[in-house]
């Protein structure tokens, strides 16, 4: 399913949003915005429908409490208010489903975070809505939703399942490329690509295979020299290694491992596993990082042939993405697929296409030319001459 509405109240930097989704988003703004927190709040509700060490607790937990999660433009209400709506298709009447959690500091020290909200309706039929007479008897119960408990979620399993799903790609090459001296540990579901190799090991071999060969037929047009791409075990260490032959004045051409590989490869190749990786929600943080803008310009157009290749369609898996990217927006034929996130004395606000922006877009103009200017800073032009 797609997440078609998103309404959020006192989220971060947001006091108020109110937009619709499609199969394909991409977030705009200036530099603290909130583009990265917006993605971060379906990583919330992901860790919120996790039934094994997941939840509200520790959602809130990995955010340093809701003190830091609510907005700070919130003023005298302490709510924070999240409600999503999933349907089968984007042109859907009535959506599949709607979850509304609503949530706030209360008794002694207000360090205690209760529900005030929680309700969960299918095809407008309301199946939760909380708190009951249970809840208001034993308020401790209002400490966790009925999303992250098995024995209560079995009306809206699928809706679970569908949040769970949801995964959050930044990768990070050098926790790659020196992922042994690091010796840091991986964090839970991976946001930053370190645990790739672990991944791709653990994937069935035919279906990395299949997913490496592919891989590799988009290295051979994107990568100057590149011919070969294998996965690999070293006899010595068991450390799984990808490796890449590049043309080379021997016969055999020169073999690679990722430690050597460039930046943008590593991305790439990060990119490329990702939307091949699982079919719920994909969320992709700035992906033109380390890119040149040739390859950028085709990233639209590759999320959807990648998509289309899988067995499921392309439309069957929605992408999130943020970028600051010119190169990347001029490839975007839906400019209303385009959310611009504007900041303001009273928090950021999140729209989409005006109906001007629209006309000139009708005329030729492409979102990079017409929503991307919109975003830069008003005082940016006095900032290499300060003192």
């Amino acid at each position: 399913m797609l997440i078609t509405r998103l309404k959020l109240k006192n989220w971060r930097n947001f006091r108020d949003v109110d937009v619709p989704l499609g199969s394909r988003t991409y977030l705009i703004g200036a530099n603290a915005s909130g583009k990265s927190n917006l993605l971060d709040l379906f990583r919330f509700l992901r860790t919120l429908a996790q039934t094994e060490g997941g939840g509200l607790q520790k959602a809130l937990k990995e955010r340093g409490g809701l003190t830091r999660l609510r907005s700070l433009h919130a003023r005298k209400d302490p709510e924070v208010r999240i409600e999503v709506e999933l349907s089968d298709s984007p042109s859907a009447e009535v959506p599949t489903w709607r979850y509304v959690l609503a949530f706030r500091s209360e008794g002694k020290g207000q360090q205690r975070v209760l529900i005030s909200e929680e309700r969960v309706e299918h095809r407008g039929q309301e199946l939760l809505n909380r708190p009951n007479q249970d809840d208001l008897q034993d308020l401790q119960r209002l400490t966790q939703t009925h999303l992250e408990q098995i024995n209560n979620n079995e009306p809206f399993r699928a809706l679970v399942e569908d949040f769970s799903a949801t995964t959050y790609l930044h990768l990070v090459p050098q926790l790659l490329k020196h992922g042994g001296e690091i010796s840091a540990r991986v964090m839970e579901n991976d946001p930053f690509g370190q645990g790739l190799m672990q991944r791709i090991a653990q994937t069935n071999k035919r279906t990395r295979e299949a997913r490496l060969r592919r891989i590799a037929q988009a290295l051979a047009q994107a990568v100057p020299l590149f011919s070969e791409l294998r996965f690999a075990q070293d006899e010595v260490t068991g450390l799984w290694h990808l490796e890449a032959n590049f043309t080379h004045w021997r016969v055999h051409g020169s073999w690679q491992k990722e430690d050597q590989f460039s930046d943008g490869t590593l991305r790439l190749i990060g990119l490329l596993w990702a939307l091949q990786e699982g079919d719920g929600l994909l969320l992709l943080e700035e992906p033109e990082l380390s890119l040149n803008d040739g390859i950028v310009q085709h990233i639209p157009l590759m999320i959807d042939r990648v998509l289309r290749g899988l067995k499921k369609p392309a439309s069957a898996r929605q992408v999130l993405i943020s970028t600051h990217s010119e190169a990347l927006l001029s490839q975007v034929n839906d400019p209303q697929s385009v959310l611009l996130i504007e900041p303001g004395v009273n928090g950021s606000t999140v729209r989409q296409p005006a109906p001007d922006e629209l006309q000139a877009m009708e005329h030729g103009l492409n979102p990079a030319e017409v929503l991307l200017p919109k975003t830069k800073p008003q005082s940016l032009d006095q900032f290499g001459l300060f003192s």
